[in-house]
């Protein structure tokens, strides 16, 4: 268990566009929800969704098997790792995040500020 059923970011009916209506309408860089993954995929359960500069990120959250952790983003070396979806949330709520946007070849960071709960 990913730790995630109990917390009030978790938006476990949510969608790719609620989520992202949700965060736009909150208009409040480092505002942040999990969902669930688009995907049927057990090694991607979930999607963390970040509000940064105008813009919604979607970070899917990978699970390792072979150490039963966490992870954020595309695997890589040195890659931080996690024992929960509640762990990777405590932790950039503290140090920030760095926010990829793969279309304009960018990075930004920001923590984990605002919940956002979707209606």
């Amino acid at each position: 268990d990913a730790g995630v059923h109990s917390k009030v970011w978790y938006a476990a009916t949510c969608d790719r566009k609620t989520a992202e209506d949700a965060l736009y309408r909150s208009n409040k860089d480092g505002s942040f929800l999990i969902r669930k993954s688009s995907g049927q995929d057990s090694r991607q359960p979930y999607t963390l969704v970040v509000f940064y500069n105008r813009r919604v990120y979607n970070i899917p959250i990978r699970f390792i098997e072979s150490t039963r952790q966490y992870a954020l983003g595309r695997e890589k070396s040195g890659e931080e790792r996690f024992d929960s979806v509640a762990e990777i949330v405590e932790n950039h709520q503290r140090t920030s995040l760095v926010l990829i946007d793969s279309q304009n070849n960018t990075k930004d960071s920001t923590k984990l500020k605002h919940i956002v709960r979707v209606s």
